[in-house]
């Protein structure tokens, strides 16, 4: 088997539109390629593919997929000579699938794989950590275990500038400088990256070494040290700890982000293992989308430093336009000075957690930032907030969310709910005009399932909305969502739409999904109008929701009090049903 992870990096890399051209002849249609079928004679073209989601489809016969999938179909070739003919166009070398020639196995010998080539350095480093007695006792001041150390495969490298000379007598060898390992500088001469450092292997989702970062042991600077970009390691994509927190991300309902590998280590020290780490860079949307895939609840963690604030300030921006309903997102700021590694050892595993369980969510630290820069005292001061708001308002799709932040500005800045919603250009009527689609040829449902599905299908970033239990399991396009939902939870990257439809090839739900894509090609979705149409079936959802509520709370009066707490939650409907858009 070709590895999932090898496919969807090919797929990554292949244009599309440049395989299909090959056979036949295309001309741009929007943000499309069109042309006659190859699969059955037409005299009109019928045959669409996408360079944004690399994928085509022809909506006459039916046919579909990505480029592996038109190899296979056209040049009757097989999967494996698709995979290679693809690999060998943008010059990827396809896994291993059968025992190698002397002469294949030399020929890699000379050009060592670099994923070998990281595991053995990391076999050097962890050897060399037993033989220095002054990088061991930095880890036991630190309050680290050997178990601990074995389990995140710490290692030490050597002070001397080429110390990696031992595991890899060959220097010179180019996989060297490819992986980050050795730096070649002026003249030619080459040495270690890595020099009397503490090492922290970073390892995949598959649990491979693509990367390390050092710390150094007295002190200097920087202070840490981490792998560069390479072939196998891009810091925006990756999170240290990972593969070793799963199990216990799983288990507590929810992931930390705290931003060193040491806090990393010493929380799974306290049997607080669920933390990850960032890898000398700012929160990403990738980071966000992997972790919210991965659990029901996300926190960072940050130092109360003006640097921790500005940092936190960074991933709640990251965050906004991927925050669902359904799942929180909080911050920690712990005291000044303190780090998740030093409070843990001084106040123990439960304050630490009850830190974790009380920290910010993200309305709070949104609402609270976005006032420290107002003076709520003065009419100014208060248009200001409403007018800084703007902007992040913007930015959140979940609608519940959303209407919660704009009913807390509406009571800083003593306006009404109505004139604040205005004021932050909240739709009262769609927020874009366009003609009326074209009747599709065939019956479509009509629910905000449906919508959400077409509109998911121009926007796979919005999969991260898509909540089983908001909506209706007995629908066949709830199914359907559900479907991609966890089809792209299985994948460990981002997919295109081309790979992901590969991967629910013989689900019943595939001819519902095809349905809605046409359907959105038909009406000529752009990404904006998709994410407000899909944000507004959300609020429909919540609505019908709290309707239901109310329902049952109305058979349940018994007294004032219940007439009270009644009356408020039809205030609250009421509210959410004037943040909708007119039908």
């Amino acid at each position: 088997m070709i590895p999932d992870s090898f496919k969807q990096d090919l797929l990554n890399r292949v244009d599309i539109v440049d395989v299909v051209q090959r056979y036949v002849q295309l001309r741009k249609a929007g943000a499309n390629y069109v042309g006659l079928c190859p699969f059955h004679n037409e005299k009109s073209p019928s045959f669409s593919v996408s360079p944004a989601k690399q994928f085509y489809h022809c909506f006459g016969c039916g046919v579909h997929g990505n480029a592996i999938g038109f190899l296979m179909a056209y040049a009757s070739l097989g999967y494996v000579d698709a995979v290679k003919d693809l690999a060998s166009q943008v010059g990827m070398q396809v896994p291993e699938m059968r025992p190698r020639s002397p002469e294949e196995a030399a020929r890699k010998e000379r050009e060592p794989d670099l994923t070998a080539v990281m595991e053995k350095a990391m076999d050097f480093y962890r050897a060399e950590l037993k033989k220095s007695p002054r990088a061991i006792e930095y880890l036991k001041k630190r309050g680290l275990t050997g178990e601990i150390a074995a389990r995140y495969r710490i290692g030490y490298a050597p002070e001397g500038w080429q110390a990696l000379k031992v595991p890899f007598p060959n220097y010179e060898d180019k996989s060297l400088v490819e992986c980050g390992l050795v730096i070649s500088g002026d003249e030619g001469k080459r040495y270690d990256r890595f020099r009397d450092r503490v090492m922290f292997p970073i390892l995949n989702a598959r649990g491979a070494v693509i990367g390390f970062g050092g710390r150094i042991l007295d002190q200097g600077e920087p202070k840490y040290l981490n792998s560069p970009e390479t072939p196998l390691f891009e810091k925006g994509r990756e999170l240290y700890g990972l593969p070793q927190a799963r199990d216990a991300i799983r288990h507590a309902g929810r992931v930390l982000v705290v931003e060193g590998y040491m806090d990393v280590v010493a929380l799974a020290q306290f049997d607080v293992g669920y933390a990850v780490a960032t890898l000398g860079t700012a929160t990403t949307p990738v980071h966000v989308s992997k972790l919210l895939r991965l659990t029901d609840e996300l926190v960072f963690s940050f130092d109360g430093d003006a640097a921790g604030r500005k940092a936190a300030w960074r991933a709640l921006e990251v965050s906004l336009p991927l925050a669902p309903d359904h799942k929180p997102i909080r911050f920690l700021f712990l005291p000044d000075g303190e780090d998740p590694d030093t409070y843990i050892r001084k106040h123990g595993k439960e304050a630490f957690e009850a830190r974790v369980r009380s920290a910010e969510t993200l309305s709070q630290f949104l609402l609270a930032q976005l006032r420290a820069d107002a003076d709520l005292t003065s009419a100014e001061g208060r248009a200001k907030l409403v007018s800084i708001a703007k902007s992040h308002i913007e930015k959140i799709t979940a609608p519940a969310l959303r209407l919660q932040i704009i009913n807390e500005l509406a009571q800083m800045a003593r306006f009404s709910e109505g004139d604040t919603e205005r004021l932050l250009g909240q739709p009262q009527k769609p927020r874009y005009s366009r003609p009326a689609p074209p009747r599709p040829s065939y019956a479509t449902p009509d629910s905000p399932e449906w919508t959400m599905l077409f509109c998911l299908l121009q926007d796979l970033s919005l999969v991260e909305h898509v909540d089983p239990h908001a909506i209706d399991p007995e629908r066949p396009e709830s199914k359907a969502l559900i479907a991609l939902r966890d089809a792209c939870r299985e994948m460990e990257e981002d997919p295109s739409l081309g790979v992901l439809l590969d991967r629910i090839q013989g689900n019943p739900c595939l001819e519902i999904v095809l349905r809605a894509h046409k359907y959105g090609e038909d009406i000529k979705f752009d990404a904006d109008e998709a994410r407000t149409e899909f944000t507004e079936a959300l609020g429909k959802l919540e609505l019908t929701r709290r309707k239901h509520e109310l329902d049952e709370l109305r058979g349940r009066l018994k007294s004032k009090e219940d007439l009270v707490a009644f009356n408020e939650k039809v205030m609250e409907y009421k509210r959410l049903q004037g943040a909708l858009p007119s039908p």
